[in-house]
């Protein structure tokens, strides 16, 4: 008999936390997970999931408006707030069905309650008032929106509440410069809320590659979005059934809502970690080592906890690392190197390895492959938009050091595109690689001509 009650306790059911369950409860291990909430996470129950289905809803507005030059005539339908919100909760209710049954399938035990750690062995279970204990403690708690302090944060409310609205605002104001805040801009701009995003830096996507940045700033005002850069909020007060918003500069700004999206902090408060040793750095994001252990060996943390990069696919693949490290003595780290990602805006970006400054810094002399273009599609459609796409080369080793793509299904070629930059592609490789016409991604095969700084 063990002398453990368990020989896993996984502290929270979103993706990470659910995936190293699993696994490790197939190797023959007792697993337990404990969620407060619910199974799934923020990535299924209000992140990635939801905001996914929210943008689709966006985007009909302006399809219908395209199809009158392909032929199409009638009333245009109107939209319904309250059917996308219900709808996108039975979708919710689903994928949350779905992970319990698939935990359960693992014989995988579920406590609907809070753990405390209160020892390297040893977890405390509020609903329950017990103490259990595990041979190793995963901690997979996540993230959550964060709200600096100032005069009036209390009005405001988060991607949280977003999704969950009672009724849409006739106008926003979203503040941050992120990839939530773009998202969401561009879902309640395209649902026909009047949107100011502010952001107190110079350009929006701090991160990504200048060009993305640049180019989505211009469609994103182009559809009607008021994005004020370098301005950031002072003070929020009440202004009838809306708020004033008045700026670092003077300005004033009313509107119905206000939206934080300024980032998002690590979930290791309350949990005990500073009682038993496992250290967490100046924004609460546990310490880890290239295996995921914590200062205390029988303790580890994956996902957004540990502030390393915060995509549920890499919390996934950290599950798995884990479980390999732990239950196969396999010790497994993962590779954060050239990782795909997208941003769902509208239009789209997706992207993939290095930004033309980072391969600057890195490689000094490079080679730059870029295509500015308006889609097929809506050169009947008349909508004005263009697609962008941008190829980044090692000028000695001719390998493609990233690719950076803005306009639609941005996000599914960079998914293809991770794959190639991954496995070390040449621009030559790409050369040769034949094209399908007519489509957009052809253009990342036949750019043959490098761009110089002097071109527009």
């Amino acid at each position: 008999m063990s002398e453990f009650d368990y020989d896993l306790f996984v502290i929270g059911a979103g993706s990470g936390g659910v995936r190293a369950a699993r696994v490790a409860a197939n190797t023959g291990a007792k697993v337990v997970v404990a969620e407060e909430y619910r199974v799934g996470g923020t990535c299924v129950i209000r992140g990635c999931v939801p905001k996914k289905l929210f943008v689709y809803a966006s985007r009909y507005g302006k399809d219908f408006s395209d199809v009158e030059n392909y032929g199409w005539s009638g009333e245009k339908p109107s939209f319904d707030w309250t059917t996308l919100v219900a709808n996108k909760d039975k979708e919710i209710d689903r994928l949350n069905g779905i992970y319990i049954k698939n935990l359960k399938a693992s014989d995988v035990q579920i406590l609907d309650t809070r753990a405390v750690v209160r020892g390297p062995h040893t977890v405390y279970l509020l609903n329950e008032e017990i103490e259990v204990t595990a041979r190793t403690i995963l901690i997979a708690t996540g993230g959550a929106p964060f709200v600096p302090e100032f005069p009036g944060h209390e009005f405001t409310i988060t991607s949280n509440e977003a999704f969950d609205l009672p009724s849409l605002p006739q106008n926003m104001v979203i503040v941050g410069g992120g990839y939530i805040a773009v998202e969401f801009a561009g879902i309640f701009a395209g649902l026909g809320v009047h949107v100011t995003q502010l952001y107190r830096g110079e350009q929006i996507l701090r991160g990504f590659d200048d060009d993305l940045r640049n180019n989505l700033n211009d469609e994103m005002v182009r559809r009607g979005i008021d994005i004020q850069l370098n301005a950031d909020v002072k003070e929020i007060s009440q202004a009838g059934s809306g708020y004033r918003v008045d700026l670092n500069n003077g300005d004033t700004i009313y509107s119905d809502l206000v939206m934080y999206a300024t980032g998002r902090n690590p979930n290791s408060q309350n949990l005990g970690l500073e009682k038993t040793g496992v250290e967490t750095n100046r924004n609460g994001a546990i310490i880890v080592d290239e295996f995921s252990q914590t200062t205390v060996p029988s303790i580890y943390a994956i996902g957004d906890v540990t502030d390393r990069v915060n995509l549920t696919p890499v919390a996934i693949r950290e599950g798995m690392a884990f479980v390999q490290t732990v239950f196969h003595d396999n010790p497994t780290s993962v590779d954060y190197e050239n990782i795909a990602t997208a941003v769902f805006s509208e239009p789209e970006l997706g992207t993939v390895g290095l930004t033309e400054a980072q391969a600057r810094e890195k490689y000094g002399e490079i080679d730059i492959y870029k295509s500015l273009f308006k889609p097929m599609k809506h050169t009947i459609s008349g909508r004005d938009t263009k697609t962008m796409m941008k190829i980044i080369v090692d000028a000695k080793s001719d390998r493609v050091l990233g690719v950076h793509i803005m306009g639609p299904d941005s996000g599914e070629m960079a998914q293809i595109l991770g794959i190639a930059v991954k496995m070390g592609a040449t621009k030559a490789d790409f050369d040769a690689t034949m094209a399908i016409h007519p489509t957009a991604s052809e253009e990342l095969v036949t750019m043959r001509d490098k761009w110089q700084p002097s071109e527009v």
